[in-house]
C-alpha cells in the first residue's frame, strides 16, 4: 500500500478521522514553508496537501489565490516545490504528501518527467484540478506505477456517471468539495453532505474527505461524523495572513492542533 492508503487504513482501524490541511509551498515566504510542515504534523495533521503556486487557480477563492500570488512574487515553482518535499522527506518519512494544484505546470515539465521527479523527491499523491478523470487516466496509470496516488475532486453537482469515472482511477481518497462555488465560500450544510457521501460510496472504494467552509473543531468534528477525514486550507492561511511571520509557525501549529482535538473527542 501507498503511504496515503497505509495513513489512512490505519486511522480506520483506530476509528479515528482523518486530519488533512492544506497550505501553499511558499507562502507567506518560501524559508517557511518546511517549518510549517512540520508544524501541522506536530500539530496532529495526518496528510498534508501542498499547494503548487499557480497564476490562475480557478478553484481557490480569493484567500487562496493571494497565497499563490505572494509566493509566485517570490519565485516559487514546481520544481521548488519538489524541493521542498526533497528537504521534507530527509527528517520525516512517515506522514504522506499530496501536490495539490493545475495542469499546466505539470504540462510545462511533461507528465513522465513530472511523474518521475515526484516520485524521486518522496510526493505520495497529486491532486490536479483541471485533468478531468475521463482524460488522464495514462496519467494515473503512470503514477501508480510509481506508487502515488491520483486524487480526485467531487462537487455536489457531480452526477453518478461522473463518480463512477472518478472510482475507476482514484487511489488513496477522494476530495469531496462540499460548496458549490470557490474555496472559503458559504456556510455547510451538514444534511446535505451526509446525503451525498453514500453516493459517493457506491462507486468510490477509496477513503472520502470533505473539504471546503471547515473553519473550526465543530464544524470539523460534525464534518467528520458523515467522512472519512476533514480537509483544511482557506482557514490556516488566513491564520497566516493575520499572524506576524515570527509567530506564524506556532500559530498555525496551534490552530491544528485544536481541530486534532476536536476530532478525537
Amino acid at each position: 500500500m501507498s503511504r496515503i492508503q497505509t495513513c489512512l487504513a490505519a486511522l480506520a482501524a483506530k476509528n479515528k478521522k482523518g486530519l488533512i490541511p492544506f497550505i501553499t509551498a511558499g507562502d507567506p515566504d518560501p524559508e517557511l514553508t518546511l517549518p510549517l510542515m512540520h508544524a501541522l504534523v506536530e500539530g496532529g495533521a495526518d496528510i498534508i496537501e501542498l499547494g503548487v503556486p499557480f497564476s490562475d487557480p480557478m478553484a481557490d477563492g480569493p484567500v487562496i489565490q493571494r497565497a499563490s500570488e505572494r509566493a509566485l512574487l517570490k519565485g516559487v515553482g514546481l520544481r521548488d516545490v519538489l524541493a521542498i518535499v526533497k528537504q521534507f522527506r530527509e527528517t520525516n518519512q512517515v506522514t504522506p504528501v499530496v501536490l495539490m494544484g493545475y495542469a499546466n505546470p505539470i504540462e510545462r515539465m511533461g507528465q513522465e518527467q513530472f511523474i518521475q521527479a515526484a516520485a524521486d523527491v518522496g510526493v505520495d499523491g497529486v491532486l490536479v484540478v483541471d485533468y478531468p478523470p475521463e482524460e488522464c487516466e495514462y496519467f494515473a496509470e503512470n503514477m501508480h506505477k510509481n506508487g502515488m496516488d491520483t486524487i480526485f475532486l467531487l462537487a455536489p453537482t457531480s452526477t453518478d456517471e461522473r463518480i463512477a469515472q472518478v472510482g475507476k482511477i482514484a487511489t488513496g481518497y477522494v476530495y469531496y468539495v462540499s460548496l458549490k462555488g470557490v474555496t472559503g465560500s458559504g456556510a455547510l450544510d451538514l444534511d446535505a453532505v451526509a446525503a451525498m457521501i453514500p453516493r459517493i460510496k457506491k462507486h468510490v472504494n477509496v477513503p472520502v474527505g470533505v473539504g471546503f467552509g471547515i473553519r473550526d473543531g465543530v464544524t470539523a468534528k460534525a464534518i467528520s461524523s458523515v467522512s472519512d477525514a476533514v480537509v483544511i486550507g482557506s482557514r490556516i492561511i488566513q491564520e497566516l495572513e493575520n499572524t506576524p511571520r515570527e509567530q506564524a509557525v506556532s500559530a498555525v501549529q496551534q490552530f491544528i492542533s485544536e481541530i486534532r482535538h476536536a476530532l478525537d473527542k
